[in-house]
């Protein structure tokens, strides 16, 4: 349980498949709102992501690097969010909205956290306007047919992409 005189400490979970300029605008917000947040990286499949757990947690952990940001720090995760929040003291956990749609999903899983972890707080956050359209499935979309991205990651993205198509290009 968290204690009163803690740092106010916050886990913003994800997949991460691949960080985007969305994630990292939330990330940014919520280090002004936290003394910490935990970027937690799943290493869940459920999502069957185009990276491997190692690469999202590297893309994450190098643009965590650079960022101008001292209160952040990106971990590994896998089970349940709400025991990986008890145990590293989450005050609160955050999760991204971005329209009307995610809200169900976002809500749903905000009450089974509550239900498995009453002390801790889930905070929906939006992102700047500028990003609000952007999500990973549209990334990878347009990154795997040709498209531009360089505006909508952060570099470590880009050369990950690179990476897998000179892969696919070899075979």
């Amino acid at each position: 349980m968290p204690q009163s005189n803690s740092k106010r400490r916050a886990i913003y979970p994800g997949t991460f498949d691949p960080v985007t300029n969305g994630h990292i605008s939330l990330i940014e917000r919520a280090c002004q709102l936290f003394d910490e947040v935990i970027v937690a990286v799943s290493q869940s499949a459920g999502k069957n992501p185009l990276f491997t757990h190692e690469q999202r947690f590297k893309m994450m952990s190098r643009w965590a690097e650079t960022a101008e940001l001292d209160s952040i720090r990106v971990v590994s995760f896998s089970g349940l969010l709400a025991d990986f929040a008890s145990e590293q003291k989450a005050h609160a956990i955050i999760r991204g909205l971005r329209a009307i749609s995610d809200f169900e999903v976002e809500f749903q899983m905000a009450l089974m956290n509550r239900k498995l972890a009453r002390d801790i707080e889930t905070v929906f956050l939006m992102p700047a306007l500028s990003w609000v359209y952007l999500s990973s499935t549209i990334v990878k979309e347009v990154a795997l047919h040709g498209g531009d991205i360089s505006s909508l990651v952060p570099p470590s993205v880009i050369e990950e992409f690179r990476n897998l198509q000179s892969k696919a290009h070899a075979k």
